[in-house]
């Protein structure tokens, strides 16, 4: 009786993952290039290599600015 319980939560919470995945792949599908641009989020054009270079571009930059930021200053001196 155990066992059976064990593997219909265990059936149950693998059913509830797929739903909540298959509900965000959904999302993002319907999600349009304009609707990502004016959600902050970049859609590489072009052949692969091109996005690949506008990815790494990507990450160059966004570490050059945190890198720009000043570090806060601690209290406890």
């Amino acid at each position: 009786m155990r066992i059976f319980f064990s593997i219909l939560s265990l059936l149950l919470v693998v059913l509830m993952v797929g739903l909540l995945a298959k509900k965000q792949l959904g999302a993002l599908s319907t999600l349009g290039p304009a609707q990502a641009a004016s959600a902050g989020v970049s859609v590489p054009t072009g052949s692969p290599q091109q996005q690949s270079q506008q990815l790494q571009n990507q990450v160059k930059k966004t570490v050059e600015d945190a890198l720009q930021q000043a570090r806060p200053e601690s209290e406890e001196k």
